[in-house]
């Protein structure tokens, strides 16, 4: 049987026309694949190059030879692509749309389940409005929607909401802004800058009745349809600004802010929205089984 190992040394030889040039490409001596070269010629019983000048030429049982190593290692690697595409083809693709108003932590505790599949999975996630969204889903372009609202009703979409959980809200301050608020929460919120979510927030209209109940009317500042963007602005200590009590303890550790206070009368639920109401894609199912009640306050 022929020595493949020595058969690539002599296609390598034979393409670059040279044993320094093809030493070097193989990381091997020179004297070393010369002598790897006559023994593959020794094994075969013929000449495989002459020398001309400074250069090797295949002979006519070479050039025979370099024929049929070409065919063999072209179906080397036709074999090695099958096999790789066989690989990939069984990693299964998950597309989730992401409403922009909902938080990066929550998005990955919710996701994070989809990802302990045994069958492996390739998350891609598409950040937008929840309109958009939900129109990629309607033409299954998403596998689902991660939103902080169920399905609208006026939106002429076919689609199911599996609530997913819910969670309290809390204040946070930049420590300058909450070292001048000295009441107690939630009337330290009374006259306060204060920065909300934009309207496209399931949590805007419920923490503006809310404040309104208790007379507290802080100063709106600042309206963003992005959380990140608000806690940057938080952040830097223009006002006060609400987020998910779930994620509190990134809140402060990413931003330097302080809690002012929480509160359950408010709550922040998120849902999974799908085309299908008895889902059949493994990892949303997976997510929909790991969701509970009080998964977010845990």
């Amino acid at each position: 049987m022929i020595n493949f190992k020595h058969l690539n040394y002599f296609y390598t030889v034979a393409k670059t026309g040279a044993v320094n040039r093809a030493a070097e490409k193989l990381h091997l001596a020179p004297q070393t694949l010369s002598g790897q070269l006559g023994q593959f010629e020794d094994r075969l019983g013929v000449k495989l190059f002459r020398r001309t000048g400074r250069r090797l030429e295949l002979t006519e049982t070479g050039r025979q030879v370099l024929a049929y190593a070409e065919d063999i290692f072209q179906v080397s690697r036709e074999l090695e692509q099958s096999l790789r595409n066989s690989l990939e083809a069984k990693v299964l693709p998950f597309r989730v749309g992401i409403a922009d108003v909902v938080p990066k932590s929550i998005a990955y505790r919710l996701l994070a389940p989809a990802l302990t599949l045994a069958e492996p999975v390739h998350l891609i996630c598409r950040e937008d409005r929840l309109d958009r969204l939900l129109g990629e889903l309607a033409i299954h372009h998403l596998d689902m929607v991660l939103a902080d609202r169920p399905m609208p009703p006026d939106m002429d979409v076919k689609g199911y909401s599996h609530p997913l959980g819910e969670c309290g809200v809390a204040f946070f301050a930049a420590p300058e802004l909450a070292a001048r608020l000295s009441d107690g929460f939630p009337d330290c919120l009374r006259g306060a800058p204060l920065l909300i979510p934009g309207e496209d927030s399931a949590l805007r209209a419920p923490l503006l009745h809310w404040m309104d109940r208790r007379n507290l009317r802080p100063r709106i500042v600042g309206e963003f349809d992005d959380s990140a963007l608000k806690k940057v602005f938080g952040k830097a200590g223009a006002g006060v600004f609400p987020a998910a009590l779930a994620t509190a303890a990134d809140v402060e550790n990413q931003y330097g802010v302080i809690r002012l206070g929480e509160t359950r009368d408010l709550l922040e639920r998120f849902f999974a929205i799908s085309v299908e109401r008895k889902v059949s894609h493994p990892a949303v199912r997976a997510i929909l089984e790991a969701a509970s009640r009080d998964l977010l306050d845990a």
